[in-house]
C-alpha cells in the first residue's frame, strides 16, 4: 500500500521544499479589506471531504495541527484559504530581475500574480480575491505557493497546467507552445448554477476567477478605464447628441461602486471632461479611491453631492463625486427633486448579488455584511426587495429623459431573479433580452467590438515608470489619428495617459485597438526589447474582448441570430491562442455576470525580443480580435461585415473570412406571416409546426 512518505519522496515540488517547519501565522494588517464569510452549506460527509481535499497539499506531520485549523477557517468563512502559507506582510508585482526562474516567462507570471495581490489592487488580499467580490488569483495559498515554485523552476520546454488555482504539473511540451494553461470553475451543464459552483468551491474544486484575477493580468482600475471613457463618452455621443470630436462637458453621469472594475468610472468621467456622481457603501473603497486620486470629494449627503456637482456642469468643468451611501438613495433624491440625470448605469457585483455583491436600501454595509454571516435568507429578501424598488426608480428616471443602460454586471438579470418580469422584452423570459440596452449591445458593441477595437494592454516587467513612458510614445506614433474618430480617441487617450496618472500597482497601460493596430504596437516594442531600449513586456487584454468571451447579456449581446447563447467563440479563441504560441492562455466560466452566464478567455505574451515572439505576434493577435469579428459579421452585424470584407482584401493569401449573404426583410416578413396567419386559422397559435402531441404538453 502506498504511503505517504513515498508520495512525498516522489515530488521535488511540495510545500516542505519551502518550510523547513510549519509556518507561523502572518499578521493581518487591520485597516485591508475583508471578504465577507461565505455561507456554510456543506453536509457532515461534504465537510469532511473539504478537509481531505484541502490536506492533500500539507505533508502528513503537519495534518493534526492544520486539519482542526482548516476546520475552523471553513466553518467560519465558508472556505479554506489556509491564511498560514499567505506570505508576511505586502505583496506587491516587483521587478522581473528580482524573481527567481529559468525561463523569462516564469518570472514573468510571478510579477503578474504577485500585482493581483497588492493590497493597492486586491479587493481582499488575503482571501486572494483581485476584483468583482469573488474573482480569485487561484483558491488558496497552499496553491499560490505551489504555483509560485513551479514557475520558478519551470523551462521554455515545459508548460504549467493550472486547473481552477489547482498546479496539475508541469509537462513537457515544445519552445512554441504556452508556457501556462489556466481554466477555472468549467463546470458540466447538468452542475452549472450558484448552487454546485457554491459547494465545489467549499469543497476546494472550483475556483472563480472572473475575468483577468484567476488569468493574472489584472492591471488595477486601470484596466478597465479605456472602456468606460469610452463607454459613457460614446453613450454622450449618440444619446445625447455630442458631436464626434466633443466631450461631456456640462452633462452628468451618475452610477455605484468603487471597487475593482466600478473603482474606474470617476477618473473615467474626468477624462470625458464630464461631471460622475458615483454611490459606494463600503467607506474603505471610497477612501482608496480617493486616495489614489481616482475620486476628486466626498459626500455622504445627496444634496450636497448634487449642488457640487451642478457647479461643476454649469462651469463645463470636470469633477467626479463620491457619495458615501447606497445608489438606491441618491436616485430618490434625485426623484423627489426633480434633478436631470443625463447618464445613468450601475456596476455594483450583482453577479453575486446574494453574496455581497450587492448592498440593499436600508441596510448598512456592516450590517449587510452580519446578514451574510448569519442570515442569509433575511439578506436574500431585502436585496430582491430593493432591487425592484431601484427598478421602478430607474423606470422614473428614463421616463425624465435620462438614458440608463446595463453595465455588463447582471443588473438587469438580478432584477428578473428578484420577481421583476416586466423588465424582459417579452415580459416573460431572457431569451429576448430586457427592455433596457446592454452597454455592448447600445455603445461597445457597434462602435468598437465590431471594428475589432478592444482592451489592449501591456505591463512593463522591468517595473520602471521610465519605459512606460517609452511604451506611450511608441503607440502614440503606431496610431493614425485621421483614420476613424475610434482612432482620433485612442491617439487623445495614450498621448495624456501619464498625465491622467492612472497606474495602480506595476508600471501597466490600457489602450483600445483594433487586430492590425495591436500587432503593429506589438511588433513595435518587442523591437524596442530587442534593441534594449526596455526591459522584457507583458502584453495581454481583458478577457471583455471582441473575440474573448461569449455572454448573452454582455459582450455578445448585439450579436442578434441567437448565437449570443453559444460558447464556441470563446473556447475557439483559446484553443487557437494555444496553437499559435502565446505564452499563457486562460479560460474561465462566469467572468463579470456569474457563474453559468458567460465562457470568457484570455491570454498573456512575454515580448523578449526575439523574432519567434515576432512571429507569433502576426499569427496570434489578428487571430485573437479577428476570430470575434468574423462570428459578429456572421451574425450580419454591418461594422463587422464591412470590417471583415476590408481584412480579407488586406490579408489575401493567409486569412479568409466567411461573410453572410443579407436576405430581403420584406421578402422574410411576408412568408413568416403567411405561415403563421395560416397556423392560427387552423388552431396551432404558438407554432406552425405544432403536433397534436406537443399542443397537448
Amino acid at each position: 500500500m502506498i504511503q505517504n512518505k513515498d508520495i512525498s519522496e516522489s515530488m521535488t515540488i511540495k510545500l516542505e521544499e519551502i518550510f523547513d517547519e510549519l509556518p507561523d501565522m502572518p499578521e493581518f494588517v487591520k485597516r485591508i479589506r475583508r471578504a465577507p464569510n461565505r455561507e456554510f452549506t456543506l453536509s457532515r460527509k461534504e465537510t469532511g471531504l473539504a478537509l481531505k481535499n484541502a490536506l492533500r497539499y500539507i505533508p502528513e506531520k503537519w495534518h493534526k495541527k492544520l486539519a482542526p485549523e482548516f476546520l475552523d477557517e471553513l466553518l467560519t468563512t465558508g472556505r479554506i484559504y489556509g491564511y498560514r502559507f499567505r506570505p508576511q506582510g505586502k505583496i506587491k508585482g516587483r521587478s522581473i530581475d528580482e524573481y527567481k526562474g529559468r525561463c523569462i516567462e516564469g518570472k514573468a507570471f510571478q510579477v503578474m500574480i504577485d500585482n493581483n495581490l497588492d493590497f493597492d489592487i486586491a479587493l481582499y488580499p488575503y482571501e486572494l480575491v483581485t476584483y468583482g467580490e469573488t474573482g480569485q488569483v487561484c483558491q488558496n495559498w497552499m496553491q499560490y505557493r505551489l504555483i509560485k515554485q513551479y514557475l520558478q523552476v519551470m523551462t521554455r520546454e515545459q508548460t504549467l497546467v493550472v486547473e481552477s488555482g489547482h498546479p496539475l504539473g508541469l509537462f513537457a511540451s515544445t519552445l512554441e507552445a504556452p508556457r501556462v494553461i489556466i481554466t477555472n470553475a468549467l463546470m458540466v451543464g447538468l452542475f452549472d448554477d450558484q448552487e454546485n459552483w457554491h459547494r465545489a468551491m467549499a469543497l476546494g474544486v472550483a475556483n472563480y476567477g472572473q475575468m483577468t484575477a484567476g488569468g493574472w493580468m489584472y492591471i488595477g482600475p486601470q484596466g478597465i478605464v479605456h472602456g468606460t471613457y469610452s463607454t459613457i463618452l460614446n453613450a454622450g455621443r449618440t444619446k445625447l447628441g455630442i458631436p464626434q470630436d466633443k466631450d461631456l462637458s456640462g452633462c452628468l453621469f451618475v452610477s455605484s461602486g468603487l471597487g475593482g472594475m466600478s473603482g474606474a468610472q470617476g477618473k473615467s468621467v474626468e477624462i470625458a471632461n464630464g461631471v460622475g456622481i458615483i454611490a459606494e457603501v463600503d467607506y474603505s473603497r471610497v477612501q482608496t479611491r480617493n486616495e489614489q486620486g481616482w475620486i476628486s470629494r466626498v459626500f455622504d449627503n445627496p444634496a450636497e453631492a448634487f449642488g457640487l456637482a451642478k457647479e461643476y456642469q454649469d462651469k463645463k468643468e470636470s469633477i467626479s463625486i463620491a457619495f458615501y451611501g447606497n445608489i438606491v438613495d441618491l436616485l430618490e433624491y434625485a426623484v423627489d427633486n426633480n434633478i436631470k440625470i443625463d447618464l445613468l448605469t450601475d456596476q455594483t457585483s450583482c453577479h453575486a448579488v446574494y453574496d455581497g455583491g450587492y448592498c440593499p436600501q436600508g441596510i448598512t454595509f456592516d450590517q449587510r455584511t452580519e446578514y451574510l454571516r448569519t442570515d442569509k435568507e433575511k439578506f436574500k429578501k431585502h436585496v430582491d426587495s430593493s432591487l425592484r424598488h431601484h427598478f421602478k426608480i430607474i423606470k422614473t428616471l428614463v421616463e425624465r429623459g435620462t438614458y440608463f443602460f446595463d453595465y455588463g454586471n447582471s443588473f438587469l438579470k438580478a432584477v428578473f431573479d428578484a420577481g421583476v418580469k416586466e423588465v424582459c422584452k417579452n415580459g416573460k423570459n431572457t431569451l429576448e433580452g430586457f427592455i433596457f440596452p446592454s452597454y455592448v449591445e447600445d455603445l461597445m458593441g457597434p462602435m468598437l467590438f465590431d471594428y475589432g477595437y478592444g482592451p489592449f494592454r501591456w505591463v512593463c516587467l522591468s517595473g520602471k515608470r521610465e519605459d512606460l513612458l517609452k511604451t506611450d510614445k511608441a503607440a502614440m506614433e503606431c496610431i493614425d489619428p485621421e483614420r476613424r474618430f475610434q482612432d482620433r480617441d485612442n491617439y487623445v487617450w495614450i498621448r495624456d495617459a501619464n498625465k491622467n496618472r492612472l497606474v495602480v500597482g506595476t508600471q501597466a497601460r490600457i489602450l483600445y485597438q483594433d487586430a492590425l493596430g495591436r500587432m503593429k504596437i506589438a511588433l513595435k516594442f518587442n523591437e524596442m526589447v530587442r534593441n534594449k531600449e526596455t526591459g522584457p513586456i507583458m502584453l495581454g487584454r481583458d478577457h471583455h474582448d471582441t473575440g474573448g468571451t461569449d455572454s448573452p447579456f454582455r459582450e455578445t449581446a448585439n450579436i442578434k441570430d441567437g448565437s449570443n447563447i453559444m460558447a464556441d467563440m470563446a473556447t475557439q479563441c483559446f484553443a487557437g491562442n494555444a496553437a499559435r504560441g502565446m505564452s499563457l492562455v486562460a479560460l474561465h466560466n462566469g467572468g463579470g455576470v456569474g457563474i453559468g452566464n458567460a465562457i470568457n478567455g484570455g491570454f498573456g505574451l512575454v515580448l523578449d525580443g526575439s523574432e519567434r515572439i515576432d512571429s507569433i505576434i502576426k499569427k496570434a493577435i489578428p487571430w485573437d480580435v479577428m476570430g470575434g469579428v468574423a462570428r459578429r459579421a456572421w451574425a450580419r452585424n454591418e461594422n463587422s461585415i464591412e470590417t471583415s470584407i476590408k481584412y480579407n482584401e488586406m490579408r489575401k493569401g493567409a486569412d479568409h473570412i466567411t461573410l453572410p449573404f443579407i436576405p430581403d426583410e420584406k421578402l422574410i416578413e411576408d412568408l413568416v406571416a403567411k405561415v403563421f396567419k395560416k397556423s392560427r386559422a387552423e388552431g396551432h397559435p404558438s407554432s406552425p409546426s405544432a403536433t397534436p402531441r406537443q399542443e397537448k404538453a
